[in-house]
């Protein structure tokens, strides 16, 4: 039946047009919200504002643009999110491991273990990656399979070289603040090695002796020999401490991959595990790992103690008294190294990141082989220098005002072409939205340095970093060698310093600040090993790296790449030969023994004679059989004594943060063969029979202490009896391990046996 009634006719248009307005109401506030969260995520992802809608074309293509980094932060848009839309620098897939460890064994009882490292930053085109070996250690292990009297001796940076004579002298001349050429590898001799990692002391004996002979003789005899002196032994040092740097970031990203690389191994066992146990259901997917390996095998390498003591050992290089310190001191050395490194980092990023949005650029972050990010490139979009009247801000920047510089409207140098979309947004060139934008880079900064991020590379003034990093060195040398003014001895020069410091440094001005050369070392590093940047780019980096460096010691890096492959050849010459690195390790071993045969006393002038013959005398001993078993022996309780120091300061109760049988196997062994074992081996027994509830580890403390039997072992004894209860069993037993230490030591003089035995009793 229809319905024919006007008054109901009315009524059901009325119905459809709320219906109709209800959906229209529906859809819009649907597509407000789109629009909202849509702009939303372009003003997280943008490091600028929204481009204008009319965009002027690219006047200069690049080569083709970078392969780009994946920045870590997701609210501002960097200059590496867009696609890369060149084939050239796309790495090819291989299984090449970044990082492979090669060990060879050497005639005398020792191993040589080389890092080799995959430079993707170097890789041809069409071709793989080359590999090239970075760095070398040797470890003594006495010819056996027990960890546990294995030494770390000599550490090879291969890069670094003793200089030539040309080199040297013009490294003296005062004021010179240059890079004179590279070091060309003619010679086959057995390159220097870094440190000497089984004898510390003597390295800072030696800088002693000759921070004393330049105070006391050089500094005497007029200021062309004091400036000639201090000048050559600063850029020495900086030389080697920028090598220093490199052989730790290497260290560090092995380091970091090889934790990374067994952490995935143990989730992807135990993924497998999980697989394997539901295998029988029937849409089970076997777990495979195709990725490309990072390490070439977990198994062979480097202990962890030993990474540890070759990173600590290098840092604690750096330092005047730092030969000094001992194993106990190495967890705190590299934890508080790498926590100051993770905070600059991380505070330089920001900062740069928001300056670089509030001014409308672009930033990029470059990275190591381990994902760090250690420096970072900032660039500017050539269509927005339209902006002429747009203001400027240089702090922290420390680059003139791009807006009002009239070069980069005709910029001829570098630039990269990028796509993004109409909300600015990073695309590729198949969105049909994409529309090209040219980007041109401003400058380079480093993140690791202390207060601001340190400028590397200014793309537009090749003087500008270089003056900043000369600012320093040249108000130093002038103050010191010149005018003869020192901090401690001359208090207006000394205030006069810290209030320029604090002023620059609270304004963000890159003037007077501590030196780049950790970042600059690093930089060369990252170069070689980022397989992201543009060949293009990267070769304006290096050259305009080189113009800036003010050591006349230094090296490019096609150069050192160079000195490291003939170095490394030399070193396995010097290996393989029977009067070569066998021979050396066993006069080391030699000079090891001399503490058997004598006193500290002995030893002081031995030590004294090296010093004052610039290292040619070193006292050795003959090995003998029983000598070489006592080295053996004293290896062992050392290596068992780091393990003891670390358990007594780690927790206030052993078995909660240990291995309670770790624990346990270390104190037998004092106990068994501590006869030598030093006073912190017994502090250390003390401290953890005081933390621990284990008896079975509470009776080996008593032991340990008992067969060390030393000044402090029978003092730590006397304070555990005091602290224990009156009537316990422990306190009886501490009582009888005292009475047979004092009973059966015969240095021991007669009156300090009766002073002990008052106090625990007659046996």
């Amino acid at each position: 039946m229809v319905t024919t009634d006007p008054g109901n006719r009315d009524r059901a248009s009325a119905q459809v047009l709320q219906f109709c307005f209800a959906a229209v109401l529906a859809a819009a506030i649907f597509l407000l919200g789109s629009t909202e969260n849509a702009a939303q995520s372009t003003t997280q992802l943008a490091l600028k504002p929204p481009a204008p809608a009319k965009t002027n074309e690219p006047t200069q293509v690049s080569p083709g643009p970078p392969a780009l980094e994946e920045g870590r932060r997701e609210d501002a848009k960097t200059a590496e999110d867009s696609p890369r839309t060149s084939s050239d620098t796309e790495p090819t897939a291989t299984a090449q491991p970044q990082f492979r460890v090669e060990r060879m064994p050497i005639a005398s009882g020792a191993e040589l273990f080389t890092i080799f490292g995959r430079l993707d930053g170097m890789r041809a085109a069409g071709q793989p990656a080359p590999e090239i070996p970075l760095l070398s250690v040797v470890r003594d292990s006495l010819g056996d399979n027990n960890p546990e009297n294995d030494r770390l001796r000599y550490l090879w940076m291969l890069t670094y070289m003793r200089p030539t004579l040309v080199k040297r002298v013009l490294s003296a001349v005062p004021f010179l603040y240059q890079h004179v050429g590279n070091k060309t590898p003619t010679s086959s001799n057995a390159p220097a090695p870094l440190i000497d990692l089984a004898n510390t002391k003597r390295q800072t004996w030696n800088n002693l002796f000759w921070f004393g002979l330049q105070n006391v003789l050089f500094d005497s005899y007029g200021i062309p020999l004091k400036a000639a002196t201090r000048n050559y032994r600063r850029n020495a040092t900086d030389y080697r401490a920028a090598h220093i740097t490199q052989a730790l970031s290497i260290l560090g990203s092995y380091d970091n991959l090889r934790q990374r690389a067994r952490d995935e191994s143990e989730l992807l066992a135990s993924s497998q595990m999980l697989s394997d146990s539901e295998s029988s259901a029937p849409n089970a997917v076997p777990i495979s790992d195709v990725k490309t390996p990072r390490l070439a095998d977990l198994g062979s390498g480097f202990t962890a103690g030993e990474m540890l003591e070759m990173r600590a050992r290098l840092i604690l290089s750096t330092k005047l008294l730092g030969g000094f310190y001992g194993p106990d001191w190495f967890d705190f050395t590299v934890i508080k190294r790498s926590m100051a490194a993770t905070d600059s980092i991380g505070h330089n990023w920001e900062m740069l990141r928001q300056r670089a949005e509030t001014e409308g650029l672009y930033f990029q972050p470059l990275t190591m082989p381990d994902g760090t990010a250690t420096h970072a490139l900032l660039w500017i979009a050539k269509s927005d220098l339209s902006q002429t009247n747009r203001r400027f801000g240089n702090r922290f920047l420390n680059i003139s005002d791009p807006w009002k510089d009239h070069r980069l409207r005709n910029w001829t140098g570098y630039s990269q072409v990028r796509y993004f979309d109409q909300d600015n947004r990073p695309t590729n060139t198949g969105d049909p939205q994409a529309r090209p934008i040219e980007l041109i880079p401003l400058a380079l900064y480093g993140l690791d340095h202390r207060k601001i991020p340190a400028l590397l590379i200014d793309f537009r003034d090749g003087l500008n970093p270089k003056k900043r990093e000369l600012s320093r060195r040249f108000f130093r040398d002038l103050a010191k060698n010149v005018l003869s003014l020192s901090s401690f001895g001359n208090l207006p020069y000394f205030v006069g310093c810290k209030t320029f410091d604090f002023v620059t440094g609270r304004r963000g001005m890159d003037i007077n600040q501590p030196t780049r050369l950790t970042s600059y070392s690093e930089l060369k590093l990252m170069l070689s090993f980022n397989g992201t940047i543009d060949p293009g780019l990267r070769n304006e980096i290096e050259q305009r790296l080189e113009n800036v460096s003010l050591n006349p010691l230094t090296n490019d890096n096609q150069a050192e790449i160079q000195l490291a492959r003939r170095q490394y050849s030399a070193l396995l010459d010097f290996a393989r030969r029977p009067d070569g690195l066998a021979a050396k390790i066993e006069k080391d071993r030699g000079a090891e023994m001399t503490a058997f045969r004598h006193g500290s006393v002995s030893r002081f002038f031995f030590n004294l004679g090296n010093v004052l013959t610039f290292g040619r005398y070193v006292h050795r001993e003959q090995a003998t059989p029983e000598l070489s078993a006592r080295l053996e022996a004293t290896r062992v309780i050392r290596y068992h004594t780091n393990i003891l120091v670390e358990v007594a300061k780690s927790s206030p109760q052993a078995e909660v943060a240990w291995d309670i049988e770790m624990v346990r196997r270390s104190l037998r062994a004092l106990a068994d063969r501590g006869a030598g074992a030093s006073g912190s081996a017994a502090r250390a027994a003390a401290m953890i029979f005081r933390q621990t509830n284990d008896d079975e580890a509470r009776r080996l403390c008593l032991d340990a202490l008992y067969k060390i039997n030393n000044q402090s072992a029978r003092s730590e004894l006397v304070r555990l009896y005091r602290l224990a209860q009156p009537q316990s069993e422990w306190r009886a037993a501490i009582a009888d391990h005292l009475r047979k230490a004092v009973t059966e030591d015969r240095r021991m003089k007669p009156a300090e046996v009766k002073a002990v035995l008052g106090q625990v009793g007659q046996p």
